[in-house]
């Protein structure tokens, strides 16, 4: 397979993946909303919402994996566009952005610890 489609084949199970992942959202928010003990006594389709929960987790998990992939396929472009629009602060810029994503991730992981 040529790179031009192991983009497309990432960018399609991208597609397909963040679709799974909002749907198995919306199923837990709404079809078996959490409550004092209704998340393990309802079912949707043969699964709890810890069923649904550890779906969404591993799906989450090839998100950041196919994310990963995609910036690698992409890279090029990143950069040469990123030249172009920031200059010589390219990098700093690249960089900050990718500092600014751990640190939504980390004070999400906090908040859920609170």
């Amino acid at each position: 397979m040529n790179k031009h489609g192991l983009k497309y084949l990432v960018d399609s199970l991208l597609f397909i993946d963040i679709c799974a992942i909002a749907f198995i959202g919306l199923i837990m928010a709404f079809v078996i909303p959490g409550g004092q003990g209704m998340g393990s006594e309802r079912y949707f389709l043969w699964l709890n919402r810890h069923g649904w929960g550890d779906i969404h987790l591993f799906l989450s998990l090839i998100l950041l994996a196919l994310l990963v992939l995609h910036l690698f396929l992409n890279w090029t472009w990143i950069s040469g566009s990123s030249k172009t629009f920031f200059g010589e602060r390219w990098k700093t810029v690249l960089l900050s952005f990718f500092a600014a994503s751990l640190a939504i991730l980390f004070v999400g992981w906090l908040i859920k610890m609170i």
